[in-house]
């Protein structure tokens, strides 16, 4: 309340000053027309100043605030019709006062612009009206700029969601990836393989890219490319010869980016709920773009009997919301079963149009 105070004060007191100070020569320059009484016209208008800025305060701060703005129309009606009926009077009573005291009570001595009454009540109101509409100009522009406030906060907020959202997807996929791959190293621990070394170098440049990397926006596709390629390479000496991977890309360039970790569990999936028939598992993957076109599939041979007690991956459920947060209307994603193959199907188009959240 102190700071409403200190800026009518300091800002819109001397503006109100100057405006007032305006309007009285406004009256002047009108009644002055067809007439050289000076003195009648300047007192004239100073009588009348008092009621227009008693008529104008009224209307701006009291009727339209509390009538008008609150869609009180008819109790707006009737209080408007009441500061008429009140206007008017001292209307009257400033021409009946200056036709008693500054003409003597001779009709020839007043301007002719302050005998009619009509036009002096409409000169009053013409000021209240302006200044009611700039009134009403300001609240509607504060309005939309509060409205534009209030969405820009909505907005934020629901990108802090959706960023929290995508942090929580993230994680639950991190150690549902690291836990099965240091399930293979214990495997071969137990074993004593020579081949455990090798297996954990591999995981060590998985687990960089998993810790440092994954946390950014984008990286670089190729690097995604990559790193699905290490990880089928540690597959091929879990599997041994058990294992039937083909892979084709095509030239990916270096500037083309994507969201971390996007692509990887679709082919975690295919290992980890893919199911031996004539005794391989088959994995099938393609990776081809095309300009901003990315064009993703996999499949893998699935048992009938696996798939109906639902061993496909639960991490799929979370990538189709990572591919809505961030690809929402650029994407689609077909996933299905036929003739034992599970196939996954994602295109991405205009690449680079990420949502950033």
């Amino acid at each position: 309340m102190m700071n409403l105070v200190q800026i009518h004060k300091t800002k819109f007191i001397p503006l109100h000053f100057l405006f007032w100070v305006a309007v009285w020569f406004f009256f002047v320059y009108f009644f002055s027309y067809n007439s050289n009484n000076t003195n009648y016209v300047t007192w004239f208008s100073s009588f009348l100043l008092p009621i227009t800025m008693i008529t104008t305060y009224f209307a701006v701060y009291y009727l339209i605030p509390k009538y008008l703005l609150t869609k009180k129309y008819k109790l707006f009606a009737l209080y408007s019709a009441y500061t008429l009926v009140f206007s008017t009077y001292l209307i009257l009573i400033a021409i009946f006062g200056s036709f008693v005291f500054l003409s003597n009570m001779e009709l020839q001595n007043m301007p002719p612009m302050s005998r009619n009454y009509i036009f002096v009540l409409i000169l009053v109101y013409l000021v209240v009206f302006i200044v009611s509409f700039i009134s009403l100009l300001s609240h509607n522009f504060q309005t939309q700029n509060e409205n534009k406030e209030l969405q820009n906060k909505i907005l934020e907020t629901q990108l802090q969601i959706k960023g929290q959202e995508l942090q929580y997807l993230k994680k639950q996929i991190h150690p549902h990836f690291l836990f099965n791959t240091l399930n293979t190293i214990y495997g071969f621990a137990l074993k004593q393989s020579k081949n455990t070394p090798e297996i954990i170098l591999k995981l060590s440049n998985l687990l960089d890219y998993i810790l440092y990397q994954v946390d950014k926006p984008k990286v670089s596709l190729k690097e995604e490319v990559l790193h699905i390629k290490e990880y089928i390479e540690l597959e091929k000496i879990r599997f041994k010869d058990t294992l039937n991977v083909t892979f084709t890309e095509n030239d990916i360039s270096d500037e083309k980016q994507i969201a971390p970790m996007l692509l990887i569990p679709f082919v975690e999936n295919a290992f980890k709920h893919g199911s031996l028939i004539d005794g391989f598992l088959k994995v099938n993957i393609q990776i081809e773009l095309k300009e901003d076109h990315l064009q993703f599939s996999i499949k893998n041979t699935i048992l009938n009997d696996d798939l109906k007690q639902g061993k496909v991956g639960i991490g799929l459920e979370n990538i189709k919301k990572r591919l809505n947060l961030l690809y929402k209307n650029n994407h689609e994603l077909d996933i299905e079963n036929k003739n034992n193959w599970f196939i996954v199907n994602l295109s991405i188009t205009n690449l680079n149009n990420q949502r950033n959240v």
